[in-house]
């Protein structure tokens, strides 16, 4: 294999996660701070309304949001507010400047999702969100969680994913990989020049991922993204356990994406194949 989408290293120091861990979704710092609303957070709230980059609609940016906003910035996790980088059905995700000077993205979900019968069926079966209702509120709350824990795990995986940094109510900080001017190309966009090296990064991050309980559950050309000869697995928000009830499903859908892909690129590999690659280790949820 050349260095060419090369492998991260796996963090052997990190603790485990626990699969049964359930994740809090109740009332958060930022509907408090946006029902207390004080003249600090109503004068941040104008200026942000006022600012360009977010001449939006109310459905993205409602009061609570404007109060996660604010403490994530008073928190010193976001330093200045940059233009959006995509609009999409469930999120926003705009570029801004991180606590440390370094470039980072915050993604905007919408408390109206339009996908919210697909988070929900994602959720379902997850022990890590027994108990959600279906209020639509609450399953976007979890949804955000889940993906940044979904991204936490992975990343003590091995998996080449963008960083998390910080969660508050329906809003993600993580890693910009790649700068807007100079964005990073999914791998549909890309000429792969080298598919067979590219290939075995994919499938050894799936066996990763599984071996950390996770299956990605939307995998495709689309959610993987080239940077600087890097490698880097996103849209980690439907990733879901290995003890989903659907799980075997979409893994065996993940394998034909992405064996479907590779076999367009010229190799000779087959979907049952990676499948039993991809789950010839014993799935670990406690790491």
């Amino acid at each position: 294999m050349t260095d060419e989408f090369g492998l991260v290293d796996t963090d052997v120091t990190a603790p485990p996660g626990d699969e049964w861990e359930q994740i809090d979704v109740t009332d958060t710092d930022a509907d408090r701070i946006a029902r207390k609303r004080d003249r600090e957070f109503e004068e941040f709230q104008e200026r942000i309304k006022d600012a360009d980059q977010f001449k939006v609609e109310q459905s993205v940016f409602d009061d609570a949001t404007f109060g996660a906003l604010y403490k994530l910035v008073g928190d010193g996790y976001i330093d200045a507010f940059g233009g959006p980088i995509s609009t999409g059905k469930e999120a926003n995700v705009y570029e801004a400047l991180g606590g440390e000077g370094e470039e980072v993205a915050v993604k905007v979900y919408r408390i109206n999702a339009s996908a919210f019968k697909q988070m929900r069926d994602y959720l379902e079966g997850d022990p890590r969100f027994e108990g959600i209702s279906n209020d639509k509120g609450q399953v976007v709350l979890a949804w955000v969680r889940k993906e940044y824990a979904n991204l936490e795990r992975a990343q003590r995986a091995g998996v080449r994913v963008p960083t998390p940094i910080a969660v508050e109510r329906n809003v993600l900080v993580m890693e910009l990989v790649g700068l807007v001017e100079d964005r990073a190309r999914r791998l549909s966009e890309v000429e792969v020049e080298n598919p067979e090296t590219a290939y075995e990064v994919v499938r050894e991050y799936m066996r990763r991922l599984y071996s950390a309980g996770l299956i990605h559950g939307d995998l495709s050309e689309y959610n993987m993204i080239i940077h600087e000869g890097e490698l880097v697995i996103i849209d980690l928000g439907q990733a879901v356990t290995v003890h989903h009830p659907n799980s075997d499903d979409f893994l065996d859908r993940d394998c034909k994406n992405v064996a479907s892909f590779f076999r367009r690129q010229g190799l000779e590999v087959t979907d049952d194949e990676l499948y039993e690659f991809v789950t010839a280790v014993e799935a670990d949820p406690s790491r």
